[in-house]
C-alpha cells in the first residue's frame, strides 16, 4: 500500500513538473475576441480567435521563442487574470488609463484610439454634452464604460460591443458608445445605424503584463520596435483596420 501511495505521489510530482515546463515554453495570452478588428473570432473554422492585437501577439510569441496559447474571456475579467497568474499577458485594444496603471504595467502606446458614438439614424449629437442624461449602452469595463458613467446615471452595460449596438438597434437605449474603429466594424451592413466622432479626447492601447514583469514587458516593446521599424506593423495596419 504504502509503495502504491509512494509511486502515486511521485507521478503527481513528475506531471505537475511537466505542466510547469510546458507553461514555460507558452505564452498566455488573455484577450476578450469582440472587439473587431483588434480581435474577433472567425477563419475557416469559425472558432478561430483573428486579429490586429492576436497577429502581434504572435510575433511577440515568435520573438520570444514560444508558443502562443490564446485565452478568451470577458474583458472586465482580464487583468484580474493576469494579477492571478492565469495569462501572461493582455492583448484586447486595452487602453492605458492611470487606474488600469494601478494593477498592471503597459508596453509602450501601439495605437491612438477615440470614443464614437452609435446612435440610429435620424438621431443625432453634436457634442458629448448632449449625451447627458441619455440612456448609453456601453461594453462593461470599457473606457466608454467610464465616461458614459461621467455623462449619465442610465448606464446599460454588456460584455460585449455586439450586445450593446443590439440593444440600440431594438431602441432600447440612445447610443452606444464604444472605441472607432470595432464600433465601425460593428454597424457596417446596418443602414439603421449611424456613428459619429465628437471631442472625446485621444486614447492609447497597450499590452498589460503582470506589475514587476520587467523581462516579458521588455519582449513586448523590444518587438514592437521591430515591427515599426521594419514596415510590418504598417503591414497589419493596412491588412485590419486602413
Amino acid at each position: 500500500m504504502n509503495k502504491t501511495v509512494a509511486a502515486l505521489a511521485l507521478t503527481t510530482l513528475a506531471l505537475t513538473g511537466c505542466g510547469e515546463e510546458t507553461k514555460k515554453q507558452q505564452l498566455i495570452v488573455g484577450t476578450n475576441a469582440t472587439f473587431p478588428p483588434f480581435e474577433y473570432v472567425g477563419g475557416e473554422s469559425g472558432t478561430e480567435i483573428l486579429g490586429f492585437d492576436i497577429d502581434i501577439a504572435k510575433q511577440i510569441a515568435a520573438d520570444a521563442g514560444k508558443e502562443l496559447v490564446i485565452k478568451d474571456m470577458k474583458f472586465d475579467s482580464l487583468i484580474v487574470a493576469l494579477n492571478a497568474g492565469k495569462i501572461d499577458m493582455v492583448a484586447a485594444g486595452m487602453t492605458i488609463t492611470p487606474e488600469r496603471q494601478q494593477n498592471a504595467d503597459f508596453s509602450k502606446p501601439y495605437y491612438e484610439a477615440t470614443q464614437y458614438v452609435i446612435t440610429q439614424q435620424g438621431v443625432s449629437f453634436s457634442s458629448s454634452e448632449q449625451l447627458k442624461g441619455k440612456k448609453i449602452a456601453v461594453q462593461l469595463g470599457t473606457t466608454g464604460d467610464t465616461i458614459a458613467q461621467e455623462l449619465t446615471s442610465d448606464v446599460a452595460s454588456f460584455n460585449s460591443g455586439f450586445e450593446a449596438v443590439m440593444e440600440l438597434s431594438n431602441g432600447k437605449v440612445d447610443a452606444v458608445l464604444f472605441d472607432a474603429a470595432p464600433a465601425k466594424n460593428l454597424i457596417a451592413g446596418k443602414p439603421q445605424l449611424q456613428g459619429a466622432l465628437l471631442e472625446f479626447n485621444p486614447e492609447f492601447y497597450g499590452f498589460a503584463v503582470a506589475k514587476g514583469n520587467s523581462e516579458m514587458l521588455a519582449q513586448i516593446n523590444a518587438t514592437l520596435d521591430k515591427m515599426q521599424a521594419d514596415g510590418s506593423y504598417n503591414a497589419l495596419l493596412t491588412k485590419h483596420i486602413k
